[in-house]
């Protein structure tokens, strides 16, 4: 996979400004308190809530706004009417996007998810359309940077927890897991002392595609734009070979 572009995107998203940060904080948020709703507010027995958290630490929210949105969500698991959806559909040249969101009006977010496809010039499909082109997996990026381990220990270390591959690209490492293992590895690297540049289960592509039509390029990045803006959207995936 394009692990490189993958870690650029990442690396770009966690530069952006302030707005942006605030944007990951409310999704994360959100997810915090479906989490607690779940599976009560003990991450050491709830998984979901614990690979949130992981999510949280990776995008540098700070412990007590994690702690905060635990407590707050505990008490007040009557009030969360969050519910995830997802939709899939095409950008241009046919580009595969999946959108995943959290939201307590289905009617508001598929209007604004359509309004986005419409935008970019393309448009929204049937469930599965293609979410088969998709493989789930946990990926943990690791920044070469920040790592002062050995690529080989490195890897050792992430098979012996449970990984399923290990990859190094020019600026970063790429951890992948199948998801239900993803928690076990992902704290395994956290105890061994490795920073991650980020840590989720996430959708990533079989294949990715090219553009070469600028004009294709700019309707979509619109639609990714206007859809990473929406509060209801958690999680944008595409194949885009960016």
């Amino acid at each position: 996979m394009s692990g490189h572009s993958k870690f650029a995107n990442i690396k770009h998203k966690k530069e952006k400004n302030d707005a942006a940060k605030g944007k990951i904080f409310t999704v994360i948020g959100r997810e915090i308190a479906v989490a607690v709703k779940e599976g009560g507010p003990d991450p050491n027995n709830n998984f979901k809530l614990a690979t949130v958290i992981a999510k949280a630490k990776a995008n540098n929210m700070p412990n007590d706004t994690i702690e905060r949105g635990i407590k707050k969500a505990a008490g007040d698991v009557g009030n969360v009417n969050y519910e995830y959806v997802t939709y899939e559909g095409y950008g241009p040249n046919g580009i595969a996007i999946i959108v995943d969101a959290l939201t307590d009006n289905k009617n508001r977010t598929a209007a604004n998810v359509k309004s986005a496809f419409t935008k970019g010039q393309g448009n929204v499909g049937t469930p599965g359309c293609v979410s088969f082109m998709f493989d789930k997996k946990g990926q943990i990026i690791i920044d070469k940077e920040e790592c002062d381990k050995e690529p080989d220990d490195l890897m050792m270390m992430a098979l012996d927890a449970g990984a399923e591959d290990f990859s190094e690209e020019e600026d970063s490492y790429e951890v992948l897991t199948d998801p239900d293992s993803f928690e076990e590895v992902r704290k395994a690297l956290e105890e061994g002392g490795i920073p991650m540049m980020s840590a989720e289960v996430t959708m990533i592509p079989q294949n990715y595609v090219e553009l070469t039509d600028e004009s294709a390029v700019k309707s979509l990045q619109k639609t990714l734009d206007l859809l990473e803006e929406d509060d209801d959207v958690q999680a944008v995936y595409h194949n885009w070979d960016e």
